[in-house]
């Protein structure tokens, strides 16, 4: 029997037999629905967690020095953070003293910050980030100005009251009025606002544009950290290599300023995104790891429901076949035409799970903060695994059907 015929044939035996078929599917179903939509999932996540989160939250080829690390992952323990909350707070000393000893092409900035209300007009917009920045911030963190302009280098030493506000915030202010030239309050102190960041968009459900930036040495100051204290000092290099050694450089300023021995631990950390994707990465590990033992199970239920229907199958053609065979099918035409009908049967499984793994994967990203991005990868994999599950669970039926002898199976009532 050709093989096209052979999965005509079992697509009509299929057709013919909807409920049974359908039962038949369901473990193969799904296994690959599940793989399709994890790994959909988990493949959107590593996307996001390394081009969006991490390189937002601090960026591409960047350190920070802070007086204990902003990146915490894992179970911190309650004497560690005792020890970190004893450490001495980075300075504005310390900040200009590292960003002078940097000897590769940087680019530094520090920040401060805090969380308050911002009023204009009777309006009042609560909960918004206050930061107190140097002007290379605007660089570290590849703002584009939508509206106005970044502060000026010497606005930013004199320190004075002007501002740059998030886009979410410019909306709720502001409405459809210009806000650029407009005086906001904060803390009842007047700032003009000189510029508009583009829309940033969400970390996850954490709206990035609702802040104001103004000079670190602006009034703001008084309200984002003790004097002449901040949270971070932020350090962007051009490559790799130029990082590992401005890290290493920054380092060795601080453990000299701070008196340090060599046997003694940093009193301060210097720390770039890799902390997080390091564990998220780990995450990630053990989800993979996992995910075929998982899928496994559905699989193995499914083999075994389809290899007691092909059973059936087998007992309820037995007359067929002894017909088929006195007409002179050979052995391998009926073991074919079975372990195709498996094979079949277990992929159009497959074919309707990667659809459902696929839809299900944009219900959840469409409905919550989880992205996804469809791997075809796992496409191929579950159709090659439904397959595999297929002819597996079929040999055994095709082989006791291909050992009937044909007297025997045409006396079969």
């Amino acid at each position: 029997m050709p093989f096209g015929e052979a999965i005509r044939m079992a697509l009509r035996v299929i057709w013919t037999q909807k409920m049974k078929s359908a039962f038949s599917v369901v473990g193969v179903f799904i296994g690959v629905t599940f793989l399709i939509a994890v790994v959909s999932i988990v493949e959107g996540m590593n996307s996001y967690m390394t081009d969006r989160f991490a390189n937002t939250l601090l960026g591409v080829n960047t350190f920070q020095l802070r007086r204990y690390p902003d990146f915490q992952v894992g179970n911190i323990s309650r004497e560690t953070w005792r020890e970190w909350r004893r450490r001495p707070r980075i300075t504005y000393d310390d900040a200009r003293a590292v960003a002078a000893a940097i000897t590769v092409p940087h680019t530094s900035g520090w920040e401060s910050w805090n969380r308050g209300l911002i009023e204009y007009g009777g309006k009042v917009a609560r909960d918004i980030n206050l930061i107190g920045i140097t002007e290379g911030y605007f660089d570290i963190k590849n703002w584009t100005i939508e509206q106005g302009r970044p502060f000026s280098a010497q606005e930013a030493r004199t320190g004075q009251p002007v501002v740059v506000i998030g886009h979410e915030l410019a909306e709720r202010l502001f409405e459809d009025l210009d806000p650029i030239g407009r005086e906001i309050r904060i803390r009842r102190i007047p700032y003009r606002v000189v510029g508009v960041v583009e829309p940033q968009g969400k970390l996850f459900t954490i709206s990035l544009d609702k802040f104001v930036v103004a000079p670190a040495l602006s009034p703001i100051k008084r309200y984002v950290n003790p004097p002449r204290v901040v949270d971070a000092l932020l350090v962007k290099m051009n490559t790799v290599e130029d990082l590992q050694t401005a890290m290493a450089e920054a380092e060795a300023v601080m453990r000299s300023r701070r008196g340090l021995r060599p046997a003694q631990e940093n009193n301060f950390s210097v720390e770039t995104s890799e902390a997080l994707l390091d564990f998220w990465g780990s995450i990630n590990r053990v989800l993979m790891v996992a995910l075929p033992g998982l899928v496994s199970i559905s699989l193995v239920v499914g083999g075994i429901v389809i290899m007691n229907i092909m059973l059936m199958a087998v007992a309820e053609r037995t007359r067929e076949i002894g017909i088929r065979k006195s007409l002179g099918a050979r052995r391998r035409d009926i073991l074919r035409q079975f372990l195709v009908e498996s094979a079949t049967l277990a992929v159009v499984g497959a074919g309707i799970g990667v659809a459902t793994g696929i839809l299900l994967a944009g219900v959840v990203q469409a409905t919550t903060f989880l992205p996804a991005r469809v791997a075809p990868w796992s496409v191929v994999v579950g159709v090659l695994m439904g397959a595999g599950v297929g002819i597996t669970a079929g040999l055994y039926p095709a082989s006791r059907a291909a050992r009937l002898d044909p007297v025997d199976a045409i006396r079969q009532e």
